[in-house]
């Protein structure tokens, strides 16, 4: 399924269906609706980081997380979560529900996220076998070396990784999958 045939589940405040809508045009009218996010550690306690590629419609070539996207409707959380992680970066850890958060930005062009996200954390040390449609890079990065390029370099990463690491710095920089704590 393409981007401009997918659909988006749209929500309340409360993380409540309302209906679906246009993935694309969710994204331009700055509607409301349900995402993911997974956060990938190995054993070194580095975080996997994800680049996304070039020719996506929004952030091309921006680091971000292992992996985000968008439940389908029917979907659970976790099960999306785990297909778009298989479909994008080839990998299969266990997840873990670690709570959601919700956010509004500006993205670029006339693009706008605003979701409400379901977070989830793995444990692997497998090497991704990344998609280059999706994925235009990867590697991981300590924690401490993650804030510090990021405090740098902030317009390298996508904008909602720059909120995750302000509000939720907990799950974003846990050494290991265990020291991942639920928010939200």
């Amino acid at each position: 399924m393409n981007d401009e045939e997918e659909a988006v589940i749209l929500v309340d405040e409360w993380d409540q269906p309302t209906g679906l809508h246009a993935k694309l045009s969710a994204h331009r009218k700055a509607l409301r609706h349900r995402a993911f996010s997974v956060f990938l550690f190995n054993s070194a306690g580095e975080i996997l980081l994800q680049q996304r590629a070039q020719s996506k419609y929004h952030c091309g070539g921006l680091w971000s997380n292992a992996c985000c996207g968008h439940p389908r409707a029917g979907e659970a959380d976790a099960a999306a979560a785990a297909r778009r992680l298989g479909e994008e970066m080839g990998l299969a850890p266990r997840l873990h529900a670690a709570g959601r958060t919700a956010y509004h930005a500006e993205l670029n062009d006339g693009w706008y996220e605003n979701e409400i996200v379901h977070l989830f954390t793995g444990a692997t040390d497998a090497a991704p076998v990344p998609d280059p449609r999706e994925v235009g890079g990867w590697r991981w990065i300590a924690p401490d070396a993650l804030e510090a390029e990021y405090a740098a370099r902030p317009q390298l990463f996508t904008p909602w990784f720059g909120i995750y690491l302000q509000t939720i710095p907990e799950l974003v920089l846990a050494a290991r999958v265990g020291d991942a704590v639920a928010v939200g």
